[in-house]
């Protein structure tokens, strides 16, 4: 569990109902469902018809990964390179049969299994990047249909603001009428720059990130991989990979 979204989005919440309870504001006049139906609504019309299909569920299955980020332990990584390493320095390539039967990982198991049967190191890199680019450049589709929603949400509010500004010209004669339109033109335009600036940009941000780190992570791999395939020493492949994390 990522703390730090829940006391990023709870801190922005406090900041922005309770800086209007100390203006004297009323906390329900930010509540209104008809604005909010404008801005969501708007928005997610906007992003289905910029996004294909399956770029749009990836992007709403990854944002789980705000609050559950995906398991990235680079120490444990180089330690199980640096056992892979030593394996193979003292008992040929073959002994790495066995471990890789137990990694359920398809990019490791790949990756070891080229290793296992005697690819070129260089060919072994090319294959591998290939793959690092495809995962990257599939996972950041994901994250642009948030970065999508946080370009089109605010102009959505702003059009929210002018639909209800036109109610408040329509009913100009009956002054009971006013305020609820005057009250839809502003809250439209708060949920609008609200939602793009404290949800859907920081969310985007942040799936940029992990999927950096897993970048990273799935390059220190191939590091090590094209080490063992070279026969390197494991203390130097250990070291470099050390250089990573720092």
């Amino acid at each position: 569990m990522d703390f730090n979204s829940i006391i990023g989005i709870a801190i922005a919440l406090i900041a922005i109902f309770g800086g209007q309870a100390l203006e004297g504001g009323h906390l329900g006049s930010l509540i209104q469902f008809t604005p909010l139906l404008i801005v969501l609504g708007g928005t997610l019309g906007a992003v289905l018809l910029q996004s294909p299909v399956r770029q749009f569920v990836l992007g709403m299955k990854m944002s789980r990964w705000v609050f559950v980020p995906p398991l990235l332990d680079a120490g444990t990584l180089v330690e199980h390179i640096a056992i892979w390493s030593t394996t193979v320095r003292k008992e040929g390539l073959l002994s790495l049969d066995t471990h890789v039967e137990g990694i359920d990982d398809p990019f490791v198991k790949k990756g070891l299994q080229l290793v296992l049967d005697g690819t070129d190191p260089l060919v072994l890199k090319r294959v591998l990047e290939v793959e690092i680019d495809t995962f990257e450049d599939f996972h950041r589709q994901g994250a642009r249909v948030w970065e999508a929603a946080g370009g089109y949400a605010p102009t959505i509010g702003i059009l929210g603001a002018v639909i209800g500004l036109i109610q408040v010209m329509e009913n100009l004669s009956d002054p009971a009428h006013l305020g609820n339109g005057i009250a839809v033109a502003f809250v439209a335009t708060i949920y609008g720059v609200g939602l793009a600036n404290l949800a859907f940009l920081p969310i985007a941000n942040k799936l940029k990130t992990l999927i950096g780190r897993q970048v990273l992570m799935r390059e220190m791999l191939v590091d090590g991989l094209v080490g063992i395939a070279k026969g390197e020493n494991p203390r130097l492949i250990t070291g470099r990979l050390n250089g990573y994390m720092a």
